[in-house]
């Protein structure tokens, strides 16, 4: 984990809703070409924030009308009554205006990286193929994001074999198109085992040559997508 991730780490949902100042942006953006975590949780939270694109201002104002106030006790004498009701009405007038705006904020927010999502072009699976002979099968999915490439692999380990008490140790890489190699993430598999991960890269999509699985013990490519794959 990077020194500076847990400053950043309740930061995602700000920048997806363009909350950041310009300078927080730029800083939050470089962060994120060297955090895989925040790399991982600006993908997660951005499905979530992008449901708010379909909720009307009209619509939330609605469902708060249809929340009316209990009565207060009816032995309240009546000129208290009149001035409670009086005050009940001012304070619900301000909230529903208070929550309409945040509604009316928080959709105009999210169109505009709502809208660069949709015009990027539709998550890809390909599948990864031996290089070696080893009891692996796996497929990345790669989708193009706002910081870059999101990638989410499924790996399994075929049953038998010997193994490590612990299991074998991988390493997911993503070869650019200049050559820089780099290391997305680790895990450990053992036979009759399915590992399911989720990385970024600061890369599009396009500038990516490869998706390697290798060894973490010896380096060895074990695994890597086809040549003209991506």
């Amino acid at each position: 984990m990077n020194a500076d991730h847990e400053r950043f780490a309740e930061w995602d949902a700000a920048y997806l809703l363009g909350a950041l100042s310009a300078a927080d942006r730029l800083e939050y953006e470089a962060h994120l070409a060297r955090c895989p975590e925040c790399r991982a949780a600006v993908g997660e939270v951005a499905p979530t924030l992008g449901l708010l694109s379909r909720v009307s201002p009209e619509r939330a104002s609605s469902l708060l009308h249809a929340a009316e106030p209990e009565s207060p006790p009816a032995e309240h004498r009546a000129h208290v009554l009149s001035l409670a009701a009086a005050r009940r009405r001012r304070r619900r007038r301000t909230w529903i205006v208070g929550v309409a705006a945040a509604v009316v904020i928080a959709v105009t927010s999210v169109a505009v990286p709502l809208a660069s999502q949709l015009l990027q072009p539709p998550a890809r699976t390909v599948a990864l193929e031996q290089v070696i002979d080893a009891p692996l099968s796996a497929s990345v999915t790669l989708a193009d994001v706002a910081w870059g490439t999101r990638i989410d692999m499924t790996c399994a380990y075929g049953p038998g074999g010997d193994a490590p008490a612990d299991g074998w140790a991988y390493a997911m890489v993503v070869v650019a198109d200049d050559g820089t190699e780099s290391v997305l993430s680790t895990w450990r598999a053992r036979p009759g085992s399915t590992a399911k991960l989720s990385a970024g890269t600061e890369l599009p999509a396009s500038g990516i040559a490869a998706v390697e699985i290798r060894s973490v013990r010896t380096g060895e490519v074990l695994m890597r997508t086809g040549v003209d794959a991506l």
